[in-house]
């Protein structure tokens, strides 16, 4: 069955290869991004996600062309790192508003397009939002808050039949990793663990899941009659979680400190 599915951030990444694969069953795939993507089978639209106007144009462009929504992904996003206390406001606030507001804005105007008929909504979120990664605070503070956002969500359209679940990839090999905002200010008074590491993130990152396996994954929660509101993806980061359930927090707070914090 074919369906209208919008897809955030789609000009790369895994948005990229998730609009490929969906457009490829046969689905009409509309890519928001600021920049446009390459697939010829995508109906790009210039969106900032940060931007209201910009993301209420985008689905009044949808409403006109097609009607209705079935699928809404939110997958657009980016990544800071370095010491909490030397993180500008600024920085900090650029990145939740594309990280979590950016999904906010555009399930609150797909919503209207998918209550008569149904639909569903998955977020983009991380293994990040429930291991916290030293120097990563920020980016995984927006993806446990996109984690919250989605449940709360839940509850509040089912009643539509518009269902909500946030997937939670651990390390995938994308652009991501070249594109992250890098701070070391504070080297010095850390004793070199931050830029350590942020290089064994990246690392992890570089040898990580591919877009396409991420991609494949996300068209086969997709195709759920029902879903669960959180998904891990990969398999040892369902491990992983599932673990975290069971063992006290101090304790896998502290294997990820040792994990990540390299002196």
């Amino acid at each position: 069955m074919s369906g209208t599915v919008v897809i955030t951030g789609a000009s790369g990444g895994i948005g990229r290869a998730t609009a490929e694969l969906f457009a490829s069953r046969g689905h009409t795939v509309y890519g928001l991004s600021r920049r446009a993507g390459d697939l010829e089978s995508v109906r790009y639209i210039s969106t900032d996600v940060t931007d209201e106007d910009s993301v209420k144009s985008a689905f009044e462009r949808i409403r006109s062309e097609v009607g209705r929504i079935d699928l809404l992904i939110n997958n657009a996003g980016f990544g800071i790192s370095g010491a909490t206390e030397f993180t500008s406001l600024e920085d900090a606030k650029r990145l939740f508003d594309v990280n979590f507001f950016g999904g906010f804005l555009c399930s609150k105007y797909a919503i209207p397009l998918m209550r008569e008929r149904g639909g569903r909504i998955i977020n983009i979120s991380s293994a990040a939002a429930i291991f916290s990664i030293p120097f990563q605070s920020f980016y995984c503070a927006s993806k446990a808050a996109v984690n919250s956002l989605s449940m709360a969500l839940s509850n509040e359209i089912k009643d539509f039949n518009i269902s909500v679940t946030a997937l939670m990839p651990g390390d995938v090999k994308t652009g991501f990793t070249s594109a992250r905002v890098k701070s070391s200010e504070g080297e010095e008074i850390y004793r070199g663990a931050i830029e350590k590491s942020v290089a064994t993130m990246e690392k992890d990152e570089i040898n990580g899941m591919t877009p396409e396996y991420i991609a494949g994954q996300i068209y086969k929660i997709a195709s759920k009659p029902k879903v669960k509101p959180l998904y891990a993806l990969g398999a040892q980061y369902k491990l992983f979680a599932a673990l975290s359930k069971l063992l006290p927090s101090g304790f896998v707070n502290a294997v990820v400190g040792k994990m990540y914090v390299k002196k």
